[in-house]
């Protein structure tokens, strides 16, 4: 359709840190086996779809997952771009919800309440990174008008994009699940984002049924 992009937003499989809540940031962690499981459980349901591009993250986490998502299918050679990253931490990188209210109860207190413009000290606040994600992703649906994209993420990146498709503020306490390696489609058209669909894990269920089976 004319003047219209549509986008499946994937968040990268798990990696060790995802499984020990152990906050990563813009530190470079790579998927674990379950991780790598995911990313390749997400072929079949990519398998025959038309992309105009394929974009992601460059950490590792998420160009990993667009490399096993993507193999074998024929879609265009993956694009790395760092306006795709996950919020960058500062000081909060590489700790559990309980190291950082040891070690720093101030940034605890001000990251469970979103505040808008703390940025962890060496960070990026949230209302700089919600800047950095809507402006990234409209610049790519301005690239591909009329296209579908197919975008490897993180689910700081996929938290801003649902809010501002739903109406929620960003400061809001997160009250929706961002899944590791789901399919979420969504559509920009005239500067404003119209969610399609959310968490799709049916490729997960499939490939689980098929180990136990």
């Amino acid at each position: 359709m004319a003047g219209v992009t549509r986008f499946c937003l994937v968040r990268h499989g798990e990696t060790d840190w995802n499984a020990e809540r152990r906050i990563q940031g813009h530190a470079d962690i790579d998927l674990n086996a379950a991780g790598e499981t995911q990313a390749r459980a997400l072929r079949p349901g990519l398998a025959g779809r038309q992309f105009s591009a394929v974009y992601a993250s460059d950490l590792v986490r998420a160009l990993r997952t667009a490399t096993l998502a993507t193999q074998d299918l024929g879609l265009p050679v993956v694009q790395p771009l760092a306006c795709l990253r996950e919020r960058h931490f500062g000081i909060y990188q590489g700790l559990t919800g309980e190291e950082a209210l040891a070690r720093h109860p101030e940034v605890h207190h001000h990251h469970g309440a979103r505040s808008l413009d703390w940025d962890y000290d060496t960070g990026e606040s949230l209302r700089e990174f919600a800047a950095r994600v809507t402006s990234g992703l409209a610049t790519l649906a301005g690239r591909h008008l009329g296209g579908t994209l197919l975008v490897f993420t993180h689910g700081g990146v996929l938290d801003i994009v649902y809010r501002a498709a739903t109406g929620r503020d960003i400061s809001a306490p997160r009250d929706f699940l961002v899944p590791n390696a789901a399919l979420n489609w969504l559509e920009y058209r005239h500067d404003r984002w119209h969610l399609l669909s959310w968490g799709d894990l049916r490729h997960l269920e499939q490939a689980l049924d098929e180990v136990v089976g």
